[in-house]
């Protein structure tokens, strides 16, 4: 009678379980990727760099009032010394490019 008792309690549980599983929601969202650079992109600096403390920057696409938007290649100087360019990337969402302590 236990042993009955137990296999029932389990089959219980574990049905319950899959029946709660199959109503969870996970929240993927499904938006556009940015498109590929447009044909008349640098993407390597074409003039040398105005000084030795300029990095070149490469073109990227930024998300701006709901529209992808081309931002141009650049020399820029780092904000502080010893930081390093960290370039935007997507994966589930667009994670800004950024300056980066080394």
């Amino acid at each position: 009678m236990k042993t009955s008792k137990f296999l029932l309690t389990t089959a219980l549980l574990i049905a319950s379980f899959f029946i709660l599983a199959a109503h969870v929601d996970f929240g993927i969202a499904v938006g556009t990727v940015p498109p590929p650079p447009p044909p008349t992109a640098v993407v390597t600096p074409v003039v040398p760099a105005p000084g030795p403390e300029y990095v070149w920057v490469p073109g990227y696409w930024d998300w701006v009032d709901g529209r992808w938007v081309w931002v141009e290649g650049r020399w820029v100087r780092p904000p502080r010394p010893r930081e390093v360019w960290v370039a935007p990337a997507v994966d589930i969402r667009l994670h800004r490019g950024h300056w980066a302590r080394r």
